[in-house]
């Protein structure tokens, strides 16, 4: 039995009192002014054209605030529309210029330079119109003597009868100059329906309107309309985005009544209805009940994509306008968070699908755009080197800022704060602050960013890393020597250096071995040894393994989700893989991920790294970056290739240890071994595996044992 969420009439308004409204019979637009001014409005709209901004030559006329009034419009006693009466308070912005010396003849013979005593000032206003499905533009022409007009000062008002709007409609109201001299006034006002006002016996269309019910029940939302048997009326569903024009969804004519089912992940805060009857003229109602809706603005976030475009851009694409805070930050190699950086970006209600400019002089790979979410603290984040893979640079932020006197302080940007280069602390900052400077001083640092007290500077640290390993290089030198004259003197033991030297190359080889993160969901003890045989196993081929049940430290002391991020940015940025292993649990926790159930999940234990991987994992399988990055594994008898979301299949999905061969190829990448070198490993993993996977198998298989449940997922 549906759970009724709220019952409503698109005839139902938000107004708690009923409003008696002024009539204006005729369908003339009229304008009238305040005393003290003149005005005249042109005939038919002008086009929406605003213009950028320019200077003013002297003193004028610009908007400085919008009023409005609900009117009828009225073609007979009873066929009336409702109309939006908009007032615009004008005041006198800029100044009179005191003529030169030798101005004042040129002055006195030119009528226009009259003295301001005798003069007019004159503007053009635009007001700008728009509620689904129209939008419509007027010109205003004001005229006012410039005796009163004096600077910063109002002049008075200027009133326009109207724009005709539908009953319950969200209108925006826009008002500029042309030229235009400042950025544009604007307006929105949510307008009541027929029983907010009291015009049931003026508007034909309040006398037999749908009524609709919302309600709610699991998953799935039910719009249904009670109408006649015989009553046509048209249904409309369309995003009404603030930041451009509205998009339509899904449109119907229908027939008496209905019950439409929408999916709780079709929701969106913008998502609006209107219903109107099929009749010539009949007025759109409008309403949009998913505003504070907490599952619409999930679906929003998860919805939202952003994109650093090169050299830099950004841009932030989304169904509405989102609530969110932008920041610019520095992420250093090796892990951490993204430190914050001072360049402001949008702090609330950022620009959706449009491309912004980063205000940087120059872009850099270390830096990165964050998006947070002024509702539930929900993060995005875009780095520069996303797209490329390029390596983060081992560089150091310097801090400049700047006081009176150009005197000004530097500080390095590190983990533990802004360290002053010239201090004692014991950073690296700190330790190499007398050359960071000198490298500041002759240029060797690449500016990113300026304003009049602040300024940001990257300063690569590779020569002193160079420093480092030269004397390394130095010590291996003279160890190599030191064994060469020993092979010398003792000739006899050729073969047993030779052996050390081979074991030395193998050594080296697995030094360079590509990197693998495997990432899997703790459910049991049965299916963790399972996945640490698996790891074992995949350590004596050719492969750098990483599993949180190896770093149960650094998991605990840095968190799940910090842990991942770090050892998933290492591994791809050495061109490494990462293996996600799927189990029945790891299934139903990406299932819980994509219906946006994640909220309401059970708690998961403080080690399980998988739980904390999903925020990131999933945004690369929506966009796109999965392939080369991601395999997927499964073990048989435990799951089902059917089980296994249908989102990850993008990727190589391998069942185990069936598919051992495929699976080790895939891993080591275009390094691999011959066939017949690749089926001794796939033998060897096997033995290894095999064992582990046969107890927890008949431990599953046994109802009364631990670990008892279903094997395929489902």
């Amino acid at each position: 039995m549906p759970v009724p969420w709220f019952l409503l009439s698109l005839a139902l308004g938000r107004s708690p009192m009923v409003l008696s409204l002024e009539k204006l019979m005729g369908p003339q637009d009229t304008a009238r002014c305040s005393p003290g001014l003149s005005c005249h409005l042109w005939d038919g709209d002008v086009l929406c054209l605003p213009g950028s901004i320019v200077s003013a030559p002297g003193p004028v006329l610009v908007p400085t605030r919008l009023q409005t009034e609900l009117v009828l419009r009225c073609y007979q006693e009873t066929d009336c529309d409702l109309c939006v009466r908009v007032a615009i308070h004008l005041a006198v912005h800029g100044h009179w210029e005191e003529p030169k010396d030798e101005d004042k003849f040129g002055r006195a013979a030119d009528p226009e330079l009259e003295e301001p005593g005798n003069a007019f000032l004159q503007a053009q206003v635009v007001l700008s119109f728009q509620a689904y499905p129209t939008a419509r533009c007027v010109l205003l022409e004001v005229q006012v003597p410039a005796a009163l007009a004096q600077p910063g000062q109002s002049v008075g008002s200027v009133v326009f009868d109207c724009f005709e709007a539908a009953l319950g409609a969200e209108v925006r109201i826009w008002s500029y100059t042309q030229p235009r001299y400042q950025k544009e006034l604007n307006f929105t006002q949510q307008l009541p329906d027929c029983k907010g006002l009291e015009v049931r016996d003026s508007i034909q269309s309040c006398w037999a309107l749908p009524w609709l019910n919302v309600s709610a029940d699991g998953d799935d939302v039910y719009l249904v309309l009670d109408v006649s048997e015989e009553q046509h009326f048209g249904l409309s569903l369309y995003w009404n985005q603030i930041q451009g024009p509205t998009k339509p969804w899904w449109h119907r004519n229908l027939t008496g009544p209905q019950t439409i089912t929408l999916n709780h992940t079709d929701l969106f805060p913008c998502l609006c209805i209107q219903v109107w009857p099929l009749e010539p003229d009949s007025v759109r109602t409008s309403v949009c009940p998913f505003r504070e809706d907490p599952r619409a603005h999930r679906n929003l976030w998860r919805a939202a994509r952003l994109q650093l475009l090169p050299p830099r851009g950004w841009r932030l694409d989304a169904p509405c306008s989102l609530l969110a805070e932008a920041t610019l930050c520095w992420q250093a190699p090796g892990g951490g968070p993204c430190q914050s950086l001072v360049p402001p970006l949008y702090q609330a209600n950022v620009t959706v699908n449009k491309t912004l400019e980063l205000p940087l002089l120059n872009a850099h790979p270390n830096l990165c755009v964050q998006q947070v979410s002024s509702r539930e603290k929900l993060q995005l984040q875009e780095c520069l080197w996303a797209d490329s893979l390029r390596a983060l640079k081992d560089d150091l932020l310097l801090v400049e800022t700047r006081g009176l006197q150009d005197n000004r302080s530097l500080c390095a940007l590190e983990p533990s704060g802004c360290t002053p280069l010239l201090s004692k602390a014991s950073t690296r900052a700190a330790r190499l602050g007398e050359q960071l400077l000198q490298d500041l001083q002759s240029g060797q640092c690449l500016q990113l960013w300026e304003d009049e007290l602040r300024a940001l500077w990257a300063c690569p640290m590779d020569k002193y890393v160079h420093q480092r390993w030269a004397l390394v290089w130095l010590a291996c030198l003279l160890l190599a020597s030191v064994l060469f004259l020993l092979f010398l003197f003792r000739k006899d033991h050729v073969k047993g250096w030779l052996r050390l030297l081979k074991e030395d190359l193998r050594a080296g080889a697995a030094a360079t071995a590509r990197a693998a993160l495997l990432l899997y969901s703790a459910e049991d003890s049965g299916f963790e040894r399972l996945v640490g045989a698996l790891a074992s196993a995949l350590c004596q081929l050719p492969l750098q393994v990483t599993v949180d049940l190896w770093s149960r430290r650094e998991l605990s002391a840095q968190g799940p989700l910090a842990w991942f991020h770090a050892q998933r940015r290492q591994t791809l940025q050495e061109g490494g893989v990462v293996v996600l292993l799927f189990s029945p649990g790891a299934v139903a926790l990406c299932h819980e991920w994509l219906q946006g159930a994640a909220s309401a999940s059970a708690p998961h234990g403080p080690h399980d790294a998988f739980a904390a991987s999903l925020s990131c994992v999933l945004p690369d399988f929506l966009q796109g970056r999965a392939p080369g990055r991601y395999v997927g594994a499964y073990f048989d008898g435990l799951l089902h290739s059917g089980a296994v979301p249908a989102l990850f299949r993008s990727v190589p999905v391998f069942s185990l240890p069936s598919q051992l061969p495929d699976f080790l190829g895939t891993l080591q990448g275009p390094g691999a071994p011959s066939p017949g070198r690749l089926g001794e490993r796939a033998k060897q993993v096997s033995r290894a595996l095999q064992p582990t996977l046969d107890q927890l198998l008949q431990a599953l298989g046994d109802p009364g044992g631990p670990g008892g449940g279903t094997r395929d997922g489902t």
